[in-house]
């Protein structure tokens, strides 16, 4: 080999993959010695070492060195295979190194391919994974985007490749595009010191600074807002709560729980826990949609927060002092004294620590571990009747889930309508009608069979002209119409003068006799005839139709007796 050839091929390959020159000489220099073994056995012992200065090859057999032709006739097939492996595994290594040291820091890369949520992201040097995991729910990645992540893990793949998985959604990735956006965190004029994330819901980051002159939250909101905005955008929109940070968990978690407002916070150092006390109104939005901003709260500030009212507080003390009180060897000086100190029920006092409970209470450690195991089993009981609660309470919505659904799928029936009375009941039995019972002609034309029915049975009766003018009863029957005419002749002729000038009157009103005894005039339809009422029913009875001629005649003969002679 030409050692100017191996020079420029050891610099070429630290350039261009970022390789150590030493660890390129120390590849060639195996790969050598592997092909000599190969030709003067594996058990041989050969020693190949490179000039690092002008790269120069010497080597020994057994001790004795090997000439230059010696070296030359080694097989360089196989020390070619080999260097090109151990080239790859260096360059593996340097990769390795160099994304682990980048662990945390954001990188911008193009997206390769978006298939079935994982997304391909090409880095230059490498390409890295981004899985559907580590992406913000409800952000939607496309080919040939530009896209900003953090490098959360490096692991040598199959072969020689190395992955490189980034990740969206860890709360290192809000703290890395702060940084970005604000350069008074590079200058360390304000800190984050701590950050709880939901990816795609809500974010609260804590800020303080050393100035006092410096407002940490104006300073990270920017001018209207600017600032916090480009790092919304990023984020596909995601809610950032920007809050004080302080030393002083008293302090500390009003400023966590924000917009909702704090009346008191209870500390218990034993079991992490903090208590708030918050008013009726300020419940839930302390708690948050489905307990988001407790949740976010308890991550920020590193306790256990439970949030409740002055009355809930006082009912649950209550309880704990009571259940604690039962429990063979627990005196009520000994329960308060757990409740003071945040042990609110047996799941609490199944945790406790033997030594701190023994200081506590003066008892020994025997007395201590029966204690704690009754507390044990009366958690798994209150556990198991609060899983069975669950489940029929599940049942329960199912059930009436699946009435609602058969309900929904069976047809409404139709409201039945008022019945209606048929109008000859409503009449009496000589025929008279209820006025209540009639109906108009427009209504009695959409009404029932039994309406039509009952006309036809009672056709309506019309008075003859001469009857109505003078007020004589008609006859009651349609039999007796003929009789009943010749009476109220009679009568009429006998009366007095008035009554003689009414039937006069009539007889002058009545049409020709002619006309009405043409053949071509029909009578009338008695089912076209509206209904009598009351007060003219009552009063007459059936009388002959108007037009027939044989009262036409008669009305004749009784104008002619009443007119007086010339």
């Amino acid at each position: 080999m030409n050692p100017q050839d191996i020079l420029r091929y050891v610099d070429s390959l630290h350039r261009d993959k970022n390789i150590d020159t030493e660890l390129l000489f120390q590849a060639i220099e195996s790969a050598l010695q592997s092909a000599a073994k190969k030709q003067y056995g594996e058990e041989a012992d050969v020693i190949v070492s490179i000039n690092r200065t002008n790269g120069t090859i010497s080597a020994t057999l057994e001790g004795e060195p090997l000439g230059d032709d010696q070296i030359g006739r080694i097989g360089a097939q196989t020390a070619k295979q080999v260097i090109i492996q151990k080239v790859r595994e260096a360059e593996r290594d340097a990769l390795m190194i160099e994304y682990r040291e980048q662990i945390g820091e954001i990188v911008s890369g193009i997206i390769g391919r978006a298939d079935g949520g994982v997304a391909t992201v090409n880095l230059g040097n490498v390409e890295a994974i981004l899985p559907r995991s580590e992406q913000i729910p409800g952000e939607s990645l496309h080919a040939n985007e530009r896209v900003r992540a953090i490098v959360f893990e490096v692991r040598p793949a199959g072969g020689n490749r190395v992955r490189v998985v980034l990740s969206r959604t860890r709360p290192q990735f809000v703290q890395r595009l702060f940084e970005q956006e604000i350069p008074e965190l590079t200058d360390n004029v304000i800190a984050i010191k701590s950050i709880s994330r939901e990816p795609g819901y809500r974010s609260k980051v804590a800020v303080s600074s050393d100035d006092a002159q410096v407002d940490p939250i104006s300073v990270c909101v920017g001018y209207r807002g600017s600032r916090i905005k480009a790092v919304r955008e990023e984020l596909a929109g995601e809610h950032i709560d920007v809050v004080r940070y302080d030393t002083d968990p008293e302090v500390l978690i009003p400023n966590a729980l924000q917009p909702a407002e704090v009346d008191q916070v209870l500390l218990c150092d034993m079991i992490g826990r903090a208590i708030v006390l918050v008013q009726e109104d300020q419940l839930s939005l302390a708690i948050g949609r489905r307990g988001q901003n407790v949740r976010l709260a308890s991550k920020l500030c590193g306790w256990d927060i439970e949030i409740m009212t002055n009355p809930e507080l006082e009912d649950q003390i209550e309880r704990a002092v009571g259940g604690f009180s039962q429990i063979p060897g627990v005196t009520e000086e000994i329960a308060q004294s757990l409740v003071e100190q945040g042990y609110l029920s047996y799941d609490d006092l199944s945790v406790i620590e033997p030594d701190v409970f023994m200081e506590m209470s003066g008892l020994n450690e025997e007395q201590i571990d029966e204690i704690v195991e009754i507390a044990e089993a009366r958690a798994e009981e209150a556990e198991r009747e609060a899983a069975e609660e669950r489940r029929l309470r599940r049942e329960n919505e199912r059930a009436e889930a699946e009435r609602q659904k058969i309900l929904a799928m069976q047809p409404q029936a139709p409201e039945a309508a008022p019945a209606e009375e048929p109008a000859a009941e409503t009449g009496d039995a000589s025929g008279t009608v209820d006025p209540s019972a009639v109906e108009s002609p427009e209504s009695s034309a959409d009404g029932g069979e039994a309406d039509a029915e009952s006309t036809l049975a009672d056709p309506p009766v019309l008075e003859s002209p001469l009857v109505q003018q003078s007020g004589v009863d008609a006859p009651a029957s349609a039999a007796d119409e003929q009789s009943g005419d010749d009476a109220s002749i009679t009568e009429a002729l006998a009366g007095s003068p008035e009554a003689e000038g009414q039937v006069m009157d009539a007889a002058a009103e009545a049409p020709a006799p002619s006309a009405m005894a043409s053949p071509d005039v029909q009578p009338p339809n008695p089912e076209d005839q509206p209904p009598v009422n009351k007060d003219a029913q009552s009063s007459t009875s059936e009388a002959p139709p108007a037009n027939d001629p044989s009262d036409v005649e008669e009305d004749s003969v009784a104008e002619s007796a009443t007119r007086p002679e010339n």
